[in-house]
């Protein structure tokens, strides 16, 4: 079975929705597991900053691990603490999963994934237009998470009052191309995690299908999916997603250029030769954590509202 296959006819081949609602449908599912997942994505932001300034003998140990840091977070910020970022998070995914899940819909109903390796390509090409798109958004959502207490502070802080005083300061700092600061590291790691988790949905579902688990529209087929599609997604993305938290909060000079980092090769580089090749993976257990619950969530969430709008509308 397809993501986009007519609930009516599953013979038949796929149909697709009216782009503008495939996009807000895409977006409201991966809107709606955001909120359930953002402490967890702070968690991550941290973990994944600790240690970046090793190197000028500033590195402290804070945060050992998810619930640890988690409760770190919120003995110093409070229980709003560990939902910093989460309008900038909310404005993130809405744009760059609304675009990506679109778009590779939109690439399913138009046949273009049959041929062989089409789902990882349609995959990857749908994450980089939705990275690129979204870019400014991840760029705010990292440095309000990065920001706390000096007591707990790890990386670059950038003291922002807010997301909207975010995007005014990195633009009157760096222009309209500071915005997309970072991007860099950003469309790799959303391509890789977007191949991996459209294609292994997809594959997964038509597996689940073609065993007979599960009806082939029951949500219990989606939520199988989702759950195989959110390993593949954390082991294949922690390490791209290592350097693109590092580019996007590194402070830059008075020439706009980053103060740490030249760009994504030298972030890897960097991070390999300072902290080993173990500091690709940093953040891993909190990555997992909130992928894979993601994931399932924003994937099923879709895929049931997908379904539903198909059966309404053919």
């Amino acid at each position: 079975m397809r993501l986009v296959s007519s609930p009516a006819d599953p013979s038949a081949g796929p149909r697709a929705l009216w782009l503008p609602l495939d996009f807000s449908l895409g977006a409201l599912a991966c809107c709606g597991a955001c909120v359930l997942t953002n402490p967890l994505e702070v968690v991550k932001t941290r973990l994944q900053l600790q240690g970046e300034l090793a190197a000028q003998g500033s590195y402290r140990r804070l945060y050992r691990g998810v619930m640890q840091a988690l409760w770190l977070v919120a003995g110093a910020d409070g229980l709003r603490g560990l939902q910093k970022g989460l309008t900038a998070a909310l404005l993130y995914q809405g744009l760059m999963n609304g675009v990506r899940l679109g778009f590779y819909s939109y690439t399913e109903a138009s046949g273009l994934t049959d041929a062989a390796g089409g789902r990882l390509v349609a995959g990857a090409a749908a994450g980089a237009l939705g990275a690129f798109i979204a870019s400014p958004a991840y760029l705010v959502k990292t440095h309000l998470q990065a920001q706390t207490v000096t007591a707990i502070a790890v990386g670059h802080q950038h003291n922002h009052q807010g997301v909207l005083s975010a995007f005014v300061s990195i633009y009157r700092r760096e222009g309209v191309t500071g915005l997309w600061r970072g991007v860099n590291g950003a469309v790799p790691r959303v391509m890789v995690g977007s191949a991996a988790q459209l294609a292994t949905f997809s594959s997964s579902k038509d597996w689940v299908t073609r065993a007979q688990w599960f009806d082939p529209h029951s949500w219990l087929a989606a939520l199988t999916a989702a759950m195989i599609s959110g390993v593949a997604v954390a082991i294949t993305m922690t390490p791209f997603d290592v350097i693109s938290t590092r580019l996007y909060n590194q402070p830059v000079d008075e020439f706009k250029r980053g103060r740490l980092y030249c760009g994504f090769v030298d972030c890897l580089m960097k991070v390999c030769a300072t902290e080993g090749i173990m500091g690709l993976y940093k953040g891993m257990t909190p990555v997992f954590v909130r992928l894979a619950p993601h994931t399932v969530l924003s994937m099923l969430i879709w895929d049931v509202l997908r379904q539903q709008a198909l059966l309404y509308t053919h």
